[in-house]
């Protein structure tokens, strides 16, 4: 008898499958997710329980970085398992760029249905197909070079991704070669709005359907991709958005951060103080996240108000501070000339530019005269417009 117990149980036991707790969830390499053309690595996250139908990110490292790094410091785990989403990060390698830069530049990895911007297509078929997430609900960001290839996906597929964020990154086709990719990190593009949309909507001709909501996030202080790249990404998104390139409105942040608001499509933030880097925000409130370090930059929790801005906190996100009424803004009319001698503007090689959104102002003279509206410390927007 007690031998046929010991059996039952023993048989119990391969039936029902060890009984020790599942291990926690964890960043997992993929493989098998396409036929890869641009020989990227794909790395997923699933919150333990994650339900069917889950919205999806897809973050992009910085040159020089890994997936696993970016996972860890960037503060995009923290929001997955509280906000209930999953978790892309594809990750590149030396083979692939002496750098360990996505290859933003390239034409064949920049252009639908090739190279690396396929590869990250097929990781979100894979997630879609294999995790069940919401193919309605994807969204994608990147630091620096992984900005720019968070503009490369937003251009090529924009039937896939419903809204994305570039954080120290460059505009589309701002360059199609390795020599004038390092170019687009310090030279101004002569090129308007509508050509920086022409470019953009060229990646995907005839595709007629909804644009992704589009958040640009910069540094002032950011000497290694000229904060002019900004205005760049703002000129081509709002052109594509169909909006204006001035502010429909701004809003003071924490970390000396001021939002700026183009319609309800385009944002761009713009964090006072602080370089090249991901803007994080260390500590265990809502609102904060991330470790700072080399290029994660003790400022603003970016991954929170990314997250907010895409709705995936489901909006319950109580706001972090209380309301308050704005102050009336400061306006001066003035030219440029004496914009740059009282402190408002600078002079570049005999051009004027607005102190902190590094707005383009013509020639530094008597002559010609622009309105300026301050939205932040030594922080002007041009406001010819209306104040």
């Amino acid at each position: 008898m007690a031998r046929s117990i010991s059996l039952l149980v023993l048989l119990a036991a391969t039936l029902l499958g060890p009984v020790t707790p599942a291990a926690a969830a964890t960043l997992t390499p993929v493989s098998g997710f396409g036929s890869n053309p641009g020989n990227l690595s794909m790395y997923s996250y699933r919150p333990d329980g994650l339900p069917s139908g889950a919205p999806l990110v897809v973050a992009f490292h910085g040159c020089g970085q890994t997936a696993t790094e970016y996972f860890t410091n960037s503060g995009w785990r923290k929001y997955a398992d509280l906000w209930r989403f999953a978790l892309v990060l594809p990750q590149t390698s030396s083979a692939n760029n002496s750098s360990s830069c996505f290859n933003w530049f390239e034409p064949g990895d920049q252009s639908r249905g090739q190279g690396e911007a396929l590869s990250v297509k097929q990781m979100v078929d894979h997630a879609v197909a294999n995790v069940g997430v919401d193919a309605g609900r994807v969204f994608v960001t990147g630091l620096s070079a992984g900005g720019a290839m968070t503009a490369v996906m937003l251009a090529a597929y924009p039937d896939v991704f419903r809204g994305g964020a570039v954080i120290a990154g460059i505009a589309y086709k701002c360059a199609t070669t390795l020599t004038a990719g390092v170019l687009c990190l310090s030279q101004r593009q002569n090129r308007t709005p509508q050509q920086w949309g022409d470019l953009a909507r060229g990646a995907f001709p005839g595709y007629a359907g909804r644009r992704p909501v589009v958040s640009i996030w910069y540094g002032t202080n950011d000497y290694t991709v000229a904060t002019f790249n900004a205005d760049q990404l703002r000129d081509q998104w709002t052109n594509v958005n169909g909006v204006g390139q001035s502010p429909t409105g701004t809003q003071a942040l924490p970390g000396n951060t001021v939002r700026e608001d183009y319609g309800a499509t385009v944002q761009v933030y713009r964090v006072s103080g602080i370089g090249h880097g991901t803007p994080v925000d260390p500590g265990g409130a809502t609102d904060q996240c991330g470790t700072a370090g080399a290029y994660f930059l003790d400022s603003i929790c970016s991954s929170f108000h990314i997250g907010r801005s895409w709705g995936l906190d489901g909006g319950v996100t109580p706001p972090t501070d209380p309301p308050t009424t704005p102050p009336a803004p400061v306006c001066v009319r003035a030219s440029n000339w004496a914009h740059v001698r009282d402190g408002r503007a600078h002079d570049v090689l005999g051009s004027t530019y607005a102190n902190g959104s590094d707005q383009a102002m013509g020639l530094t003279n008597v002559f010609v005269t622009h309105t300026l509206r301050q939205t932040g410390p030594n922080f002007w927007v041009l406001a010819d417009s209306g104040c």
